[in-house]
């Protein structure tokens, strides 16, 4: 037997655009996986949060010079713990204080490193900027974020004097 393509023509257009919105549907969910990551270094703790399609995880830190040095190491663990790498990593938020100038100054640099070595993008946040809202739980900052219209990469870090 001989294999050979049947080419066959649907038997209406509605049909063929069915299928072909179909095909696109399947091709958009399964590109489009949408991973943010919340830092956090300017509270008591170092906080990570990663939010992938439905699924929430965090871990804390230790708030410390030796903690803030290896930031980049903690964040690639977490990460990696939750088998994401940073290149699946759509966007970052991360607190710009007010808080210790070691601890934002160390964070800034890691997610500008992260942006313009896999062009990340991020948002910088301060807690004052959602002060009329009633749900700031990290799970919530990203649509905060949005509300507020905080501007993507742009770094206005607030230090405690």
């Amino acid at each position: 037997k001989r294999w050979y393509i049947n080419d066959k023509i649907p038997s209406s257009p509605e049909y063929c655009l069915i299928l072909f919105s179909s095909e696109i549907e399947f091709e958009l969910k399964n590109r489009i996986k949408m991973n943010k990551l919340i830092i956090d270094v300017a509270s008591e703790k170092i906080f990570l949060m990663i939010i992938s399609n439905g699924s929430i995880y965090n871990i804390t830190h230790e708030n410390t010079k030796i903690n803030y040095e290896k930031l980049t190491i903690i964040i690639n663990d977490f990460l990696l713990s939750k088998n994401i790498k940073i290149t699946n990593i759509n966007a970052i938020y991360i607190n710009q204080g007010s808080g210790s100038f070691a601890g934002i100054r160390n964070s800034m640099s890691v997610v500008k490193a992260f942006n313009v070595a896999k062009k990340i993008d991020y948002y910088c946040y301060n807690l004052d900027d959602f002060k009329d809202e009633k749900d700031i739980s990290y799970e919530n900052i990203p649509n905060l974020c949005k509300k507020y219209k905080i501007k993507k990469n742009l770094i206005n870090p607030v230090y405690l004097s």
